[in-house]
């Protein structure tokens, strides 16, 4: 009776009223990379929300825009029975965690979520027939940034070719603009690879990079890939080696640099800064990809907890919470990508999300919406870290493109 009575108590004082004791001590222990300033205004709204519904939220945010750095602390975790209630994780992975029997079903908080995804993004989200992640949002990978100002100034417009791109980086130089902003680690290196394997056209990216097909990986047209990256190379500058991705693009986004090749999450640093797009900069399709699209979907797993077989209530309310139209929103606006959760109101978006919405349709409508490759989504980590491997290789010696091509298709068979 004296519990009751406390319990009335608290709920009258407005401290507790609607969420249970079992809640209200749960503590909802999250992995995550996103530790960037726009990043961290995304993952702060998720933790906001679940804060509110009586949860404790603790976070565990390894740097490292790639996710290398937390996949590392997410294995020793598992390994030593401390799993965390969910973490982030992309594409193939999913599948991974769920074969080793360490995931648990959310199907409990999926209730409506087969008739709001995209059908190659939900497939994603499955394993066994059971739902074990849920999806944060969709990034367009093959984006050109280009401050605006420095654009100007250089007399030209967004490239849609590669002449145009390397007739308007000649301009930038000779303004005494540096043309490319550039980080140094092999996931950026392989992201701008990829953009320009992209170029090539949705049906020689998918034979290359998501079925791996010798005679396509060996072709001369490869080889011409290979050859537009050493191209843009000569556009970098001296300091790259070790820069992180949001490093490079406060340097679009203070005139130090042109251009950036970067997924939409760049944009949350533009938003971060205040930046609007259109005024400050402007955000274009890769040169030879207004058609294409690399989607890259950041979604949460959820590990079996100690004790426990099934999902937490913890964990069901976080992974109903991400699906939920109201933090899709708000997730994204702070992120810079779009909802992945379809019917989603575009209206309190910028231009350049409004348009990443328009070519995904179009995309996903003519067979242009393709997995990224260099950001976890086409394939395990052997294949796309061997492919990664040539392809840093090649970036950072004086390789010529033909014996990269030839490590290329033997990378390719990595299992």
């Amino acid at each position: 009776m004296k519990f009751r009575a406390i319990m009335g108590a608290l709920c009258a004082a407005g401290l507790m009223c609607g969420v249970s004791a079992a809640q209200a001590a749960e503590s909802v222990e999250v992995l995550h990379w996103w530790t960037s300033g726009g990043e961290s205004k995304a993952v702060g709204v998720l933790k906001d929300d679940m804060t509110k519904q009586g949860y404790t939220w603790k976070d565990f945010a390894v740097a490292g825009g790639a996710g290398a750095a937390a996949m590392t602390a997410l294995k020793t975790q598992v390994i030593s029975g401390n799993a965390p209630s969910a973490a982030q994780i992309k594409g193939p992975l999913i599948q991974d965690w769920a074969a080793q029997g360490v995931l648990v079903p959310i199907d409990a908080a999926a209730g409506d979520w087969k008739k709001n995804l995209p059908p190659e993004i939900d497939k994603i989200m499955h394993a066994d027939g059971h739902y074990v992640a849920a999806p944060f949002s969709v990034h367009r990978v093959n984006w050109l940034y280009i401050n605006k100002a420095a654009l100007d100034k250089a007399g030209g417009k967004a490239p849609t070719t590669w002449p145009e791109f390397f007739a308007l980086a000649d301009k930038m130089k000779a303004a005494g603009i540096q043309p490319i902003a550039m980080g140094g680690q092999p996931w950026q290196d392989l992201t701008l690879w990829e953009d320009v394997v992209l170029s090539q056209g949705a049906g020689f990216y998918k034979k290359a990079l998501v079925d791996l097909d010798e005679k396509t990986l060996t072709s001369d047209q490869m080889v011409g890939v290979f050859d537009t990256v050493r191209k843009i190379q000569g556009y970098f500058d001296a300091g790259r080696t070790g820069r992180d991705w949001n490093l490079a693009t406060a340097m679009v986004i203070n005139g130090k640099a042109g251009m950036q090749f970067m997924g939409d999450w760049a944009k949350g640093e533009f938003a971060n800064a205040g930046k609007k797009s259109g005024t400050d900069y402007v955000c274009a399709a890769v040169p030879g990809t207004e058609k294409s699209y690399t989607f890259n979907v950041d979604s949460f797993v959820f590990f079996q907890q100690k004790g426990q077989k099934s999902a937490t209530p913890g964990q069901l309310a976080l992974a109903k919470t991400i699906m939920s139209p109201d933090f899709q929103e708000q997730f994204s606006l702070n992120k810079g990508s779009i909802p992945v959760r379809l019917g989603v109101s575009m209206d309190k978006f910028d231009d350049c999300a409004k348009k990443s919405y328009a070519d995904e349709q179009v995309a996903i409508k003519s067979g242009g919406y393709v997995p990224s490759l260099a950001h976890g989504m086409a394939q395990p980590d052997a294949a796309a870290g061997a492919i990664s491997d040539v392809v840093t290789k090649f970036m950072n010696s004086q390789q010529d493109s033909k014996s990269a091509v030839a490590a290329l298709a033997k990378a390719a068979k990595t299992k």
